[in-house]
């Protein structure tokens, strides 16, 4: 039984120890917030200012609303600032520069820009391109479009086959052949079909070359004969190569969608196959180009990469879902262990293996330790590497997983599952025996 007077002095008791209590935490609350503060400060010793949003009255407002300036200075580029709020902690870390190439530890911890991009950083920086110049491969899907410029680059232009000229005579009108409206049309085999004279070889000459051919013949029938030739209709291979690509009447876009097959080449009208792989697209235009403009004039072509080939790592060994890991963006061996399911607790975390695959298809590997990356306790390991398409990831068992599954299948499964074996039993009498 307790006194009343004892009641009263444990709830004495009781209330200045909260009172303590409370003091305490709102002692450490205003040291955190101070250090937060000399933090901020610190950041901006060197003469940095903090940055301001400019904000104008509202238009049209007269209560004092305002809102940010049209002027606004917040990039997410680099070299600009991020955009970022008034309430920015003061982060420590380590970061791989510091140590011109080798691994930092945790003691090596230091003020970093960790949160540059506050609120943003789920879209990220733009950091720096994944390629210098991406080069085609088998497998990747190209959308080539189809241009008539409808120039030469230098000399005159040769008839070729398909196309349309007038022949005119100012001595005699009946050698006429062909109108401004319908030609007299070079043949297949290069020839067109004059009067008084028959086939005349046509297709390789130029317009002048084809007068003056004409009026050399001629000549046997006539003392002036004062042939003019008129080209109608010109380039009608161009035309017809990209007829066969979009359909006649130029209807449908001059666009045709190929994929660079195995052996590296594509196949395109009127110049048929060509090899593409190691090219870039840049390349490509100008080899392509460079073979139609031996063919025809006025046609070029304009190369876009519409989807990438797949990109897959193959994961196996101690990890949660061994199977092949699409890479869809750059990615590390950790980022794949972790697509792959994460590690098993008996998974040898110090010698993944990585197999890959050079340019000349030849086999190389590489050991790594990432035991202390997992743990935490590697804060920039250099095992953290960059993956390849095609690599293979194997993650071993440790060895005393591998022991346990030896004994199990040579004893437990196998000789004592053949032989049974009930155990050894020792019976010590009272020694009359």
């Amino acid at each position: 039984m307790h006194t009343i007077t004892e009641l009263n002095d444990d709830a004495v008791a009781s209330g200045l120890t909260y009172r303590w209590l409370f003091r305490v935490l709102r002692g450490i609350a205003i040291a955190a917030v101070t250090v937060a503060c000399a933090c901020l400060a610190g950041g901006m010793a060197d003469g940095q200012q903090p940055q301001r949003i400019n904000v104008v009255p509202y238009p049209g407002v007269s209560d004092g609303t305002q809102v940010q300036s049209d002027e606004c200075t917040c990039r997410n580029i680099p070299g600009d600032p991020p955009c970022q709020g008034p309430c920015q902690s003061c982060m420590r870390g380590v970061d791989c520069k510091d140590h011109c190439g080798a691994e930092g530890s945790w003691a090596n911890m230091s003020p970093i820009d960790f949160n540059a991009y506050g609120h943003g950083g789920y879209a990220g920086p733009a950091r720096l391109a994944h390629l210098r110049n991406y080069r085609l491969r088998p497998g990747d899907t190209l959308q080539v479009v189809f241009l008539l410029t409808r120039r030469q680059a230098g000399g005159a232009y040769r008839l070729e086959v398909g196309d349309e000229v007038l022949i005119e005579s100012v001595s005699d009108t009946e050698l006429t052949r062909g109108t401004l409206e319908n030609g007299l049309r070079i043949q297949p085999d290069g020839s067109i079909t004059v009067r008084l004279i028959g086939q005349v070889h046509a297709a390789g000459l130029t317009v002048d070359a084809l007068r003056k051919q004409l009026e050399k013949l001629y000549e046997n029938l006539y003392e002036e004969p004062s042939i003019d030739v008129t080209p109608v209709r010109t380039n009608r291979l161009a035309e017809d190569i990209r007829d066969a690509v979009g359909g006649q009447g130029g209807f449908n876009a001059q666009v045709l969608t190929t994929t660079i097959m195995p052996d590296g080449k594509i196949r395109l009208p009127g110049i048929g196959e060509v090899c593409v792989q190691g090219l870039t697209l840049s390349e490509m235009k100008s080899e392509v180009n460079l073979r139609f403009s031996r063919k025809v004039v006025g046609l070029e072509i304009e190369p876009t990469l519409q989807s990438q080939a797949p990109h897959f790592v193959h994961v196996l060994g101690e990890v949660g879902n061994p199977a092949r890991v699409e890479l869809v963006g750059p990615t590390t061996v950790l980022g794949a262990l972790a697509s792959a399911g994460g590690t098993l607790p008996g998974s040898n975390l110090r010698q993944v293996v990585v197999m890959r695959r050079a340019e000349d298809w030849r086999l190389i590997s590489t050991m790594l330790d990432l035991q202390g990356a997992i743990y935490g306790k590697r804060p920039t390991p250099a095992d953290e590497i960059w993956l390849q398409d095609a690599d293979v990831i194997i993650v071993p068992s440790k060895p005393i997983l591998r022991l346990n599954w030896f004994v199990r299948q040579t004893f437990t499964e196998g000789i004592y599952g053949v032989v049974p074996f009930g155990g050894v039993s020792f019976n010590f009498g009272d020694g009359n025996n």
